[in-house]
């Protein structure tokens, strides 16, 4: 008997429903990058800010190395806290404007490791309805019952807030930048809704850091709600080019991860080398704090050249560009176009978005200049049209 003959039964599911997914290898990171001798504008890098590719990341880098090792050898509790994490958990405080911070080796061991440190079995969790998978997978090992509230709404919100008034300690998740639609949440509004209510909330901001806010701060930032919003996770993956998590918050709750953040306790250390180029990508935003600026100019002029033509982009307020295709066969056949005309955009279907909007997710970058992102949407528009989607 085949033990394994049920994966190619689920195999074919995917593959018939145009959701089979496949590892692709780039020669490069960044949103231009060259393949087989011809320039390809690749709009699903997360490099947001053009920084992985930077000198001064690379060098920082090295230098880390030299110092410290290749690897931390050892978890944070044990012997894995070098001085080059110590530093760089003061200047993600310093950045975010908040007492202390902590660091992960990803942005999905931050969000696993603080919602179940946060709130357990008798408590509840609100969370909107398109936060990312690391939440929604954290509020599961959590143990919390899960309210599911709609998107942006906060009215849904504190309707949901009176009905489960005595379900325990109540934590709300959303985040800063939707990942697959670009979107703003009305934080200040639901950061009241969190105060009156008694409520913790938690902000991802995997999608802001280094792009939104002063020196890329975030949204928190923006809006000087640090005082309002318990936790402001963030990554080092996006915005500063390099790789890993964090959080944000009070001295006590990073006390309490330190006890209780299982991700932090059971993980390895990041390597010396994530810390020192995250270090130098801190230092680039406080010497050229209006890149996450330029970033959003660039991209309102983009976003509106293919709203002009008629496509829909959602709420998208950012970098981050949906082009909603409708089915996933629709998203598959304009990637593919894309390609053809040396454009990367990787289409997205469910589960990552609710069936029926399948899209291609345009993420601008600073690699893009203006003439590159009107070329790119005169192709766009083109390939939309001849896919039947305009």
């Amino acid at each position: 008997m085949n033990r394994e003959a049920w994966i190619d039964d689920e195999l074919r599911k995917l593959r018939v429903d145009n959701l089979e997914r496949h590892i692709r290898v780039f020669p490069h990171a960044g949103g231009k990058i060259n393949i087989d001798g011809h320039e390809v504008l690749n709009f699903s890098s997360n490099d947001y800010l053009n920084l992985a590719g930077r000198p001064e990341l690379a060098r920082a880098a090295k230098r880390a190395i030299d110092d410290f090792g290749a690897g931390s050898a050892a978890s944070r509790l044990v012997t894995g806290t070098l001085p080059i994490h110590d530093e760089l958990e003061m200047q993600l405080a310093r950045h975010k404007g908040y007492p202390a911070a902590i660091l992960f080796g990803s942005g999905y061991l931050a969000n696993s490791s603080t919602v179940p440190a946060l709130v357990g079995r008798n408590d509840t969790i609100f969370a909107d309805r398109f936060i990312h998978a690391s939440m929604i997978d954290a509020a599961k090992l959590s143990d919390a019952r899960l309210v599911r509230f709609r998107h942006n709404d906060c009215g849904h919100l504190e309707e949901l807030l009176t009905m489960h008034a005595d379900k325990g300690r109540r934590l709300i998740l959303i985040e800063s930048v939707y990942s697959m639609d670009g979107s703003i949440p009305p934080l200040r509004e639901i950061a009241a809704t969190a105060e009156k209510n008694n409520a913790l909330l938690l902000v991802d901001e995997a999608h802001a850091t280094g792009v939104l806010g002063p020196r890329g701060g975030g949204l928190i930032r923006q809006e000087h709600l640090e005082e309002s919003v318990n936790v402001a996770m963030g990554t080092l993956s996006k915005g500063l080019g390099g790789y890993g998590g964090f959080v944000a918050c009070s001295e006590s709750i990073r006390k309490l991860l330190v006890n209780r953040g299982r991700g932090l306790i059971y993980s390895t250390a990041p390597p010396p080398s994530v810390a020192g180029s995250a270090l130098a990508a801190l230092e680039v935003l406080d010497k050229e704090p209006d890149l996450g600026t330029i970033l959003m100019e660039r991209a309102s002029r983009f976003r509106k050249r293919l709203n002009d033509a008629g496509l829909d982009t959602l709420d998208s307020q950012t970098q981050i560009i949906p082009i909603i295709a409708g089915s996933n066969e629709s998203a598959l056949g304009l990637a593919e176009r894309l390609l053809e005309d040396r454009i990367i955009a990787i289409a997205i279907r469910p589960p990552t978005v609710p069936k029926g909007t399948a899209r291609v997710r345009l993420s601008v970058t600073l690699a893009h200049e203006d003439r590159d992102l009107e070329q790119a949407s005169e192709v766009i528009i083109r390939a939309a049209r001849n896919e039947g989607i305009l």
